[in-house]
Formats: structure tokens, C-alpha cells, sequence
């Protein structure tokens, strides 16, 4: 059967326009229509003139995908766009389920850069061995899964990378998740933090996990907290400016 439409699923990497990747950015140039949450589009929309933009707002995912199915139903080629990755808690999983139900459409997900990956090269190299990304967020996982999930990456020595920590009704979550941690981990494992990834006001940070309940995290951080084996690295970037990194070794050296 030959597809009337296409709707494409976008991940648009964590903010600034240079870590989209090629294939997202010729997506989006491609596309007539693009579909996202209100914040995600206004990141973006001045580097694709011409589209038609529609949003909603944030906890009306479903919604926002049958909008773009029903533009890309009428033959127009559609992007629904998502930050980072779209099959890392994006909308790649939601469109698919959803497909079923608009058999004129085809769908293709198009990867970006998810957070883990962008916050760790701002870190240095915390991700180089075995890693768990867990998100905080209980608003469609229970708690108690998300403690046991949070057990058994820190009983199994893994780096884990935290999304959502916190957010105004979740304001103690990163502070539980240590609290579970340190029976599992060393109180000086190194940590990090980056918020904003690629967006004005981006942070990162260096830590111990003993400090890290006390810091301010919200919906725009991600933690890192290290491995038995991650290190901080004292060096320098671009212009000799001396930073520490977050470095968890490979093994490569002998």
C-alpha cells in the first residue's frame, strides 16, 4: 500500500544547533510541518524559516502526536521533534503505538544526541565503561521501581547517569536517590552535574557524593555519578583555562 504521508520523529540533540545531527537538520529542512512541546520549538524554529510550527504544551504527548498524524494523513511531509534522542524518553515509542491507527502513514525516527551523552563530554569522559541511565521522574514510573532500578545499578558498581532529578514537586528526589546510593557507593565517588545543556546559562560541575543532595538540580540537569573507578582528571580547554574532568578509565593503560 502506498503511504499518503510521512512523519518523521526528530531527536534535536540538547539545545544549541550545532550538536543537531545532519540527518536531523536535512529532516527538518525536508519537512513542511513540525510538531513539539512549546520550549523545544522555540529552540529551534528561527533555523527552519517557512515551516508551519505547531505545539502543545508539556503532559500532552499524546495529543501532540495525533496532530502530527493528522497533518502527515493529508500528505504533508510532518517532524514531531524531541530533545536529545527520540527513543530515550522521547516520543519515538508514543508515534509507533500510535501508528497502528494511521495506516497511511509511514514512520521513520530520526536520532539526536541524548543528554548523557552531551553532559558527559562536558564532563570529560565519565561514560567510557559500563553505564545505567535511570530518570527520577515518578510521573509514569512508581517510585519504588525507580529505588530498585537505583539499587541495582549502584550494587553493580555501574556509572549511573540521572535524568529529570528534580523538578518544583519533586524538589527531594536527587536527595533520596543519594541517600540509596552512599549504602552502595563511597561518600567521595566523583560526581558531576550539567544543566542547560548547549542553552544559555549552561552549568557544569564537579562533586563528591556526599555534596550532591545539597545541590539544585530541576528538569534541565543531569547527574552523573561515577563508578568505583572514576576519577577527576585535573587539565585544560581551549584558551588554558584549568578545569577538572570526570574521567571513569577504560582500562587501556596497564
Amino acid at each position: 500500500m502506498t503511504k499518503k504521508g510521512r512523519l518523521f520523529v526528530v531527536g534535536i540533540g540538547p539545545g544549541e544547533y550545532e550538536a543537531m545531527t545532519m540527518k536531523a537538520v536535512r529532516t527538518l529542512e525536508s519537512c513542511e510541518v513540525i510538531v513539539g512541546y512549546t520550549v523545544y520549538v522555540e529552540l529551534i524554529e528561527r533555523y527552519f524559516a517557512g515551516r508551519r510550527f505547531l505545539t502543545t504544551p508539556m503532559r500532552r504527548e499524546t495529543e501532540r502526536c495525533r496532530l502530527a498524524f493528522k497533518e502527515a494523513a493529508s500528505g504533508r511531509r510532518v517532524a514531531v521533534i524531541c530533545s536529545g534522542d527520540a527513543g530515550v524518553y522521547g516520543m519515538a515509542g508514543l508515534v509507533l503505538e500510535l501508528s497502528q491507527e494511521y495506516p497511511d502513514v509511514a514512520v521513520e525516527i530520526v536520532p539526536g544526541v541524548t543528554a548523557a551523552l552531551s553532559g558527559a563530554a562536558l564532563l570529560g569522559a565519565p561514560l567510557m565503561h559500563d553505564f545505567a541511565v535511570i530518570s527520577l521522574s515518578d510521573l509514569l514510573t512508581p517510585w519504588e521501581k525507580i529505588e530498585k532500578r537505583l539499587r541495582a545499578a549502584a550494587e553493580g558498581d555501574f556509572v549511573i547517569c540521572l535524568y529529570n532529578p528534580a523538578s518544583r514537586k519533586r524538589a527531594d528526589y536527587l536527595s533520596r536517590a543519594c541517600e540509596i546510593l552512599l549504602e552502595y557507593k563511597s561518600p567521595d565517588t566523583v560526581c558531576g552535574v550539567v544543566k542547560r545543556i548547549g542553552r544559555e546559562g549552561e552549568e557544569r560541575r564537579i562533586m563528591r557524593l556526599d555534596g550532591l543532595d545539597a545541590y539544585e538540580a530541576d528538569m534541565f540537569t543531569t547527574v552523573f555519578i561515577g563508578s568505583s573507578r572514576t576519577t577527576e582528571i585535573e587539565g585544560c580547554e581551549d584558551g588554558g583555562q584549568e578545569r577538572p574532568f570526570m574521567v571513569t578509565p577504560r582500562g587501556y593503560q596497564i
